[in-house]
């Protein structure tokens, strides 16, 4: 076999056209993902809908998502790679207009779950597509692209709710209350009728593309599957990776035939490594924390001792932190290798949760909680709380442990309606008007299906009813703000390192680990996986932060990274310029 196929690359134009198309799919992956954050204030104002019918909204995504994520590889199997893609940006770009025209929560609804279904589609069909179509020179460039404008995509989403906050604070200088409500109600359909022309570009380049050659080859498209590879590379190139088809096309009938009807079972070495493989790196991409470190950020950066509006400047320089290093990723991920760039990318992650784990052990260790006190104030008639925090109240609270000290003071409260848990935002002593409001419909999920997805092991009913639990209620000494911007910079370490190697990476795992005959079903069940990992950190976050501190919860992240690191630097095989069938020939155990 040939090892290092050099790639002179005469069409270059198509590649670049394939690597701007794959881009339009992870930038409207990233738009899935974001853009309901700049909406969503407005939609609150001017919808009339209660928090929880808000947050299964929100959260309609993420199951569009599961349930397209479920069956995207047999159907990307049964229809191919590019016809998988053409309806994926067709039900975006219906589920704009299904979301921006819509006056009733069934329409958003069905708006979102379709935008959800189109993510998960993407998430799953645009990586498989690249890893089958690009050559091996160019494969860890094209991923890198999607995982760079799907970094775009969420920095694009917050300029656009950015720029129609302006627009809602010129129209609130008016002093004129029905303008500025219908303003509001124009500025979230006007933030998702933004996002519908990248959405068309991505449906009219599918159109344009050629369908996977190793899709093709596998349906015994034999000639379709040549041209398919003559038009990204060199008639030499295409030759061989033809043949190389061919080669285990051939072996994996010889082996059928001589071993019996069941040899081909997916029990094999070839199959079980691979697909572990990336199911460890799927697992463990979420286990970094990434999700819950973004999700919580700006929560994490006050509790670290930024003002609020710090702490918000934060979170945007985190997300150009990860949009410029994922820029350096692309650079790197074909000259270094996937390998590299994944152990250094792990070891940056550990080293960066570590000291920021150790940052907040050295406040967390003062924190005083004040649940009895607060669990005091819960009103017996509705179950509900209001809980002002002044430095007066603060003082007050803090008497009730025999406990005090003299610095701004911060506050979170963790609490449950039967077997769903909430937290509130952080407040601290030094804002004026600081409060808490805690009532039922910010923590028990409307629905069934919402409630599912939260716990989906709670009683939805006993909840309805149940009364009002304090777990928790923590006031904990507000750092410097010098704590705060070491915190933050040493998380934008995290976001780097992160972006570096496992954020473009993974991707590129997914897609070239898998052998072609299991590849698309073996990557819709790793990201099963990864959501599932993802949905159980987002359930235990919480808690963990009340009853142990941020800290416990960056240092398990950290220890699940070392897996991570371990897994990439002495288990994963270096897949830099080998073509999809020397990675199968190497977990064949083929020299």
């Amino acid at each position: 076999m040939n090892n290092s196929i050099q790639n002179t690359n005469p069409q270059s134009g198509y590649n670049r056209f394939l690597l701007l198309v794959a881009g339009l799919g992870g930038l409207l992956f990233g738009v899935d993902v974001g853009i309901i954050a700049g909406a969503l204030p407005y939609l609150e104002a001017t919808s009339g809908l209660n928090a929880n019918q808000l947050s299964f909204i929100v959260a309609a995504v993420l199951l569009g998502g599961v349930i397209s994520t479920l069956f995207a590889g047999a159907l990307a199997d049964f229809f191919g790679r590019k016809n998988m893609m053409i309806f994926s940006g067709v039900l975006f770009v219906v589920s704009v207009p299904a979301i921006a025209l819509s006056h009733s929560y069934a329409a958003l609804i069905f708006g979102r779950l379709l935008q959800g279904v189109s993510g998960g589609l993407i998430g799953v069909v645009v990586p498989l597509y690249l890893a089958e179509c690009l050559s091996a020179a160019d494969r860890g460039k094209g991923t890198g692209i999607f995982q760079w404008l799907l970094t775009l995509g969420i920095v694009a989403a917050a300029v656009i709710g950015f720029y129609f906050s302006g627009r809602v604070e010129e129209v609130a200088q008016l002093g004129d209350a029905a303008k500025l409500f219908a303003f509001k109600d124009t500025a979230w359909r006007g933030i998702f009728w933004v996002s519908l022309p990248p959405g068309i570009l991505f449906v009219i380049g599918a159109f344009m593309v050629s369908e996977s050659p190793r899709w093709l080859f596998r349906r015994g498209q034999k000639d379709a599957a040549m041209r398919a590879l003559l038009r990204s590379r060199s008639d030499e190139q295409a030759k061989i990776e033809l043949q190389e088809m061919e080669d285990i096309a051939v072996a994996e009938k010889s082996s059928a035939n001589s071993a019996g009807k069941n040899s081909e079972s997916l029990l094999q070495r070839k199959y079980i490594l691979p697909f572990v493989l990336a199911c460890v790196i799927l697992a463990c991409n979420q286990a970094t924390g990434v999700n819950s470190i973004i999700g919580y950020n700006a929560t994490i950066l006050i509790q670290a001792g930024l003002s609020d509006k710090q702490a918000h400047l934060g979170y945007v320089i985190l997300t150009v932190v990860n949009f410029l290093m994922t820029i350096g990723a692309i650079a790197l991920v074909d000259r270094k290798g996937r390998k590299f760039l994944l152990s250094l990318g792990s070891a940056g992650v550990i080293v960066s949760l570590l000291a920021v784990g150790m940052i907040f052990h050295k406040t967390e260790a003062q924190r005083v909680d004040v649940k009895d006190a607060v669990q005091a104030t819960v009103m017996a008639s509705n179950q509900t709380a209001v809980v002002e925090f002044s430095e007066e109240s603060a003082l007050k609270l803090l008497a009730t442990s025999g406990k005090s000290f003299t610095q701004p003071k911060s506050l979170v409260v963790i609490y449950a309606y039967g077997d769903f848990q909430a937290a509130t935002k952080v407040v601290r002593s030094d804002e004026l008007g600081a409060k808490l409001a805690i009532d039922r419909d910010s923590c028990v999920p409307a629905t069934k299906v919402a409630a599912f997805f939260k716990n989906p092991f709670a009683d939805l009913a006993a909840a309805r009813i149940a009364p009002l639990k304090i777990e928790n209620a923590l006031i904990t000494p507000v750092p410097s703000a010098q704590n705060g911007w070491l915190t933050a910079l040493l998380i934008y370490c995290f976001m780097a390192s992160f972006a570096v190697g496992p954020g473009v990476c993974v991707w590129l795992a997914l897609s070239e680990l898998m052998p072609t005959r299991i590849r698309s079903n073996g990557m819709s069940v790793a990201l099963l996986i990864n959501i599932a990992v993802s949905t159980t950190i987002a359930g235990v976050f919480l808690p963990t932060v009340g009853q142990y501190g941020y800290s416990t919860m960056f240092f398990i992240f950290a220890g699940c990274t070392v897996i991570y690191f371990i897994t990439a630097t002495f288990f994963l095989p270096e897949t830099k310029g080998k073509t999809l069938e020397e990675i199968e020939e190497h977990f064949e155990g083929n020299k």
